[in-house]
């Protein structure tokens, strides 16, 4: 089977887009018949634009799993000032778009850890998306505990696959965090504090790490949480 990795922009074929909430949007992409992308689960790539001679490249984590074959695909959230986001929204099926990569970012690794932690906000939950389907595809004995963070309930991405996950596989548990909960919200609300983390995150030792990705602010403010909580900074992982 073909690995593909390329250190320049080459244009790859939208084969699929569909949506998956107000303003994000799942575009598949196609490799060769035999082929996926060498990644591991977490790993990045770039899309590039240019625009009035600037050139322009956004990571994007794919959802995809390296097992995938014959595409891989990408979740993208529209920002109102985002050039990139905006830019690809306004793709459709058989357009193309220059991307580079994958390039190495915080991975799972199968063996690494025996409990993983993991903190989203928004679209940060797409490098979780690919390691969490990594994991429970191929069985590995893993447990995941993963708190998932949005502004309102319509933000909240692939909710009915994470859902599915946490009735189905009982090595994985979810809590939605809403900072705009709706009346009779059965979630958390409001911020993720440090007492939340201790509760529902795996306790600090060799056998666990913690996945965190969103907002900068956001990951700033959980992973000095997190040391506090007497987790291992090298155990902490921002894909």
């Amino acid at each position: 089977m073909e690995k593909i990795k390329t250190d320049l922009p080459v244009p790859y074929t939208i084969i699929e887009i569909a949506p998956v909430t107000h303003d994000t949007k799942a575009f598949r992409f196609a490799l060769p018949e035999n082929a996926s992308l060498d990644m591991m689960p977490g790993d990045h790539l770039h899309a590039h634009l240019e625009i009035d001679g600037n050139q322009i490249s956004r990571p994007y984590t794919p959802v995809s799993t390296p097992d995938d074959i014959g595409f891989f695909e990408l979740i993208i959230k529209r920002y109102p000032n985002g050039i990139m986001s905006r830019y690809l929204h306004t793709r459709g099926v058989g357009d193309t778009v220059k991307l580079s990569g994958p390039f190495i970012g915080g991975h799972y690794r199968p063996g690494m850890a025996k409990k993983i932690g993991m903190i989203a906000g928004g679209a940060g939950i797409t490098p979780m998306i690919t390691i969490i389907r990594t994991i429970i595809r191929n069985r590995h004995n893993v447990q995941l505990s993963l708190i998932y963070a949005n502004k309102s309930e319509n933000d909240i991405i692939l909710r009915e696959e994470l859902e599915k996950y946490a009735v189905d596989f009982p090595n994985f548990r979810m809590l939605l965090a809403l900072d705009q909960p709706p009346i009779n919200w059965s979630g958390h609300s409001g911020f993720i504090d440090s007492e939340l983390l201790a509760l529902y995150l795996p306790l600090p030792d060799t056998e666990s790490v913690i996945f965190l990705s969103g907002p900068p602010m956001m990951e700033f403010k959980i992973r000095e949480a997190l040391l506090k909580l007497g987790h291992d900074k090298k155990r902490i992982v921002i894909p």
